[in-house]
């Protein structure tokens, strides 16, 4: 058997993360609300990630037709718009989670990237932006010789 220390402080963290968690989903997220002109607005989740030669977006857009997904790069800001279709109106639902309606989502890109060259591809529901970086911002390899 082994003894267990009991630290308060970890239970008043643990209490102070939960709230937190409970103010960002009633006031700082957007999530699936109802706008006052009575459509749907909704969060869609997105994947970040670089390479040495890229930044990589994908974002789940479950039912979307990739014709109606909007994508600007204007300056260093992206935006991707589109609409997840509504559900079947003439049902009563038991269970209905999966969002739907207008989303958007904008992001600040913090690396100088080559927009002209961007690449979307829709596969399964997830769209995904590849977007090159400039050369001033990719690695170098710079080769170490030793004098004789």
């Amino acid at each position: 058997m082994s003894l267990i220390r009991w630290d308060p402080f970890k239970d008043l963290m643990a209490l102070r993360e939960a709230m937190d968690r409970l103010f960002e989903d009633s006031f700082v997220r957007t999530g699936s609300r109802w706008l006052t002109s009575g459509e749907s607005r909704c969060d869609v989740p997105l994947d970040v990630y670089t390479t040495d030669e890229e930044l990589v977006i994908s974002a789940s857009v479950p039912g979307v037709n990739p014709n109606d997904v909007e994508i600007t790069i204007e300056g260093d800001t992206l935006t991707i718009r589109g609409e997840i279709p509504a559900p079947l109106e003439n049902v009563d639902y038991i269970t209905q989670e999966r969002p739907y309606g207008k989303f958007q989502r904008t992001l600040r890109l913090n690396i100088p990237v080559q927009a002209d060259k961007a690449e979307a591809v829709f596969d399964r529901g997830v769209l995904t932006l590849t977007i090159p970086k400039r050369e001033e911002v990719k690695p170098k390899t710079i080769k170490v010789t030793a004098k004789p």
